[in-house]
């Protein structure tokens, strides 16, 4: 079964179709064709074995017809499997609309891209050869504004560098991810803000958690208007779910007795709680 990191990277690329001829272009340095538009299509790239042949995504470059198909494969972690069907990914493509395929392998792990990198052979002397896109060639976006032109870029960005060893360059790429995030939908900007916030390595989590909010704007504004929108459903689970949410972008993993406890808590005590947790030192801080 897909990881929820998976689907999540698999997210950011069907939310915006052209992140990827972006990342051929800007970090793979791959010449692309002129085209007016980048769509997304079926996965389905086989009509015998659908689903035997079914990849994480399919982008095309249209210029009134298809210029370049873009193939995106998210790959966690070594599987030889893959490695026996990505080629029939690329020719079933290619075959169905007539144009150039790209591979393209994008990778949580730098190892994991060195894996996915090597040349598949054919047979005969001949060889397949993917575009892999490990975290260390992903660019980090630091700057807000050219953040919010591009958030699924930003988050990405958020998603490669969250362990980077300079805590300081990593929060700076979480806080522009995360603030270009506040002008997208209420669903999406949740699944960003988890994807950001897991992607931290343990020693940024803390130095996260320990900031005084009111001088990180992008946390506290999310927080705000995350509950805010859960408190305008009218619903208490509702409102429970964005505050469970919040808690563990404050505080790290909440744990199951108190997971239970604002499940069964009425509107009032959630609209309390919610109140403290900005300025709460501890998760317990916030339902005394």
């Amino acid at each position: 079964m897909p990881s929820y990191l998976h689907e999540s990277l698999v997210a950011l690329f069907r939310n915006r179709p052209k992140l990827a001829p972006e990342l051929l272009h800007l970090a793979l340095d791959v010449d692309l064709p002129l085209y007016t538009e980048a769509k997304i299509d079926s996965a389905e790239l086989s009509e015998l074995q659908p689903t035997e042949y079914r990849a994480d995504l399919v982008v095309l470059l249209m210029d009134g017809k298809p210029v370049l198909g873009i193939v995106v494969e998210v790959q966690l972690s070594r599987d030889g499997h893959k490695r026996l069907v990505w080629p029939a990914y690329a020719m079933g493509l290619r075959a169905r609309f007539r144009c150039p395929v790209i591979l393209l392998v994008v990778c949580a792990d730098d190892g994991v891209a060195k894996w996915a990198a090597t040349p598949i052979e054919l047979g005969g002397g001949n060889q397949f050869v993917p575009m892999v896109l490990g975290p260390s060639g992903v660019p980090e976006i630091t700057d807000v504004e050219t953040a919010r032109r591009d958030p699924e870029l930003a988050v990405l960005s958020a998603a490669a560098h969250g362990h980077d060893a300079d805590l300081e360059k990593a929060l700076r790429i979480a806080a522009a991810a995360s603030s270009a995030s506040l002008d997208l939908d209420p669903s999406v900007s949740l699944l960003y803000a988890d994807l950001i916030y897991s992607s931290l390595s343990e020693a940024a989590r803390k130095a996260l958690q320990e900031m005084d909010p009111a001088k990180y704007e992008f946390q506290s504004e999310f927080l705000k208007r995350s509950f805010a929108e859960g408190k305008a459903e009218g619903k208490a689970e509702g409102e429970a779910q964005i505050l469970l949410k919040l808690l563990a972008l404050r505080f790290g993993v909440v744990p199951e007795n108190i997971v239970a406890q604002i499940r069964t808590a009425s509107t009032e005590d959630l609209e309390r709680y919610a109140e403290r947790v900005l300025s709460a030192e501890t998760l317990e801080d916030v339902l005394k």
